[in-house]
């Protein structure tokens, strides 16, 4: 708590967030390395840079039949090659599904826009094709721009409910492209199909350059051809302070660094706590940093262990599924073993879990893809928190994890101290136990080496 009281007194200090490339980001891997370099730890930064579309002035308001402005980053978000443009238009639904298990192939075919008023706004939704598809068949009936809204189904392992984030692909688009959660979009086509919907759409985009930085620090001892790395991302969002987002993860991580020197254990396997930037841009350092290893150095990495939010104020204890065995995406051989001694420390505290799937959203991306197993802790986002969830974890069920994921009030009143607790736990435990053996994790013999992991901005990423 004492680490997350000093990122709330950092993003207070600079704009209110720690976001890469910016003070809060600079100070806050000040804070984190000056106090590893005090307890021993050999440190070193790794620069990097990258481009980044900013949507300054951008808005999203209902004309007609009321005035409503909404928020950017919590009603709409712009596709990744968006183009540009301030549009007031009225909006027209395209073959949307708000019924049963509401399968969509909206906006797919160009039949779809058949007799759409040119100059409309085409309010589509997703599912079934890609969203460049439904972009470009909305450009080809002459819409002004494109609201792609959450499809409303239950697809285990993600969200098509809330929010989201997309890409459209090459090249950029001649009109403004946003996606928005599905409540909006159903409301939109309701209102659309009765009394008609006027709406304002403006994306007005910057490219800028974001320099920036990971941390790492290494234990001086341990064999560095089974080093463990241990990591999460040190940058919020633009919008708060992210204490929770990634604060929880880092202080956790950082406070088991501090109390690994302060016992004097000297372990078996040498351990890189990483400090990752950019990953809320699209998975930026990690991805970078794994980029960047040699086929030697991939092969000498024993495995990654990520954690990214664990302190939710409406929290249930998620367990990355290693194994595959709930929603058939496995990691690489030895994710399985990560994940057994995750349940195992919690049944051990007689505490349920549940299983999260490895779906590309944090750090943990780039090293599976290189092969490298992969594991870690999640206590909620966006998500809803289920009956029987609640059930096991007290909370509310019906509203979000953490109703503050990625908004000014991600602030040090966004802490459960309980999940924290108990995370914290289980980060020092998984962390020590690993540091001590990694006899039962095969390794990464099949390591891509650097030049075969894609290194290139995606944009947003974490949030497809």
């Amino acid at each position: 708590m004492e680490h997350l009281e000093a990122f709330q007194a950092i993003a207070d200090a600079n704009d209110d967030n720690r976001a890469a490339g910016t003070s809060g980001h600079d100070a806050s891997v000040d804070y984190v390395e000056g106090i590893l370099d005090a307890a021993g730890y050999d440190t070193w930064r790794q620069p990097f840079s990258y481009e980044r579309t900013d949507f300054g002035d951008s808005a999203l308001q209902q004309v007609a039949p009321n005035a409503v402005d909404y928020v950017l980053g919590l009603d709409f978000f712009p596709m990744d090659f968006s183009g540009e443009g301030d549009v007031t238009a009225d909006v027209v639904p395209v073959d949307v599904n708000l019924t049963g298990d509401h399968a969509s192939s909206s906006g797919c075919e160009a039949s779809d826009f058949t007799g759409f008023p040119a100059g409309a706004i085409a309010l589509i939704q997703r599912g079934t094709c890609a969203f460049g598809v439904k972009a470009d068949n909305a450009v080809a009936a002459n819409a002004s721009g494109v609201i792609v809204f959450n499809q409303g189904n239950v697809v285990p392992g993600d969200d098509r409910l809330g929010l989201f984030g997309g890409t459209l692909g090459e090249p950029v688009r001649t009109i403004p492209v946003v996606s928005a959660p599905y409540a909006l979009g159903a409301e939109w086509v309701g209102i659309a199909n009765s009394t008609g919907l006027e709406m304002r759409l403006n994306l007005e985009a910057e490219v800028v350059t974001v320099e920036t930085e990971n941390l790492l620090a290494d234990t001086p001892s341990g064999r560095t051809d089974r080093t463990v790395v241990v990591g999460g991302h040190l940058d919020s969002v633009a919008e708060g302070p992210g204490i929770n987002d990634n604060g929880s993860g880092t202080a956790a991580i950082l406070e088991t660094a501090l109390q690994m020197s302060e016992l004097g254990i000297d372990p078996e396997n040498r351990v890189r706590f990483a400090f990752w930037s950019g990953e809320e841009d699209g998975l930026i350092g990690s991805s970078y940093y794994v980029s960047q290893l040699t086929s030697r150095e991939i092969k000498d990495t024993a495995l990654n262990l990520n954690f990214d939010m664990v302190g939710s104020p409406n929290a249930a204890y998620f367990v990355y599924d290693g194994d595959g065995d709930a929603f058939g995406l496995s990691g690489p051989t030895g994710s399985a073993v990560i994940e057994d001694v995750f349940t195992d420390f919690f049944g051990s505290q007689g505490e349920y879990t549940d299983p999260t799937a490895f779906d590309g959203r944090s750090d943990y991306f780039g090293f599976i893809n290189a092969g490298i197993p992969a594991g870690g802790l999640f206590t909620g986002a966006e998500g809803i928190k289920s009956a029987e969830q609640e059930a096991r974890y007290g909370g509310q069920a019906g509203i979000a994890f953490d109703p503050c994921y990625h908004a000014a009030c991600d602030t040090i009143d966004n802490i459960d101290d309980d999940a924290l607790d108990i995370m914290s736990d289980a980060i020092a435990h998984s962390t020590l136990t690993f540091a001590e053996t990694t006899s039962a994790v095969p390794g990464t013999g099949k390591g891509k080496g650097k030049g075969t992991v894609e290194w290139q901005y995606q944009g947003n990423s974490a949030l497809r």
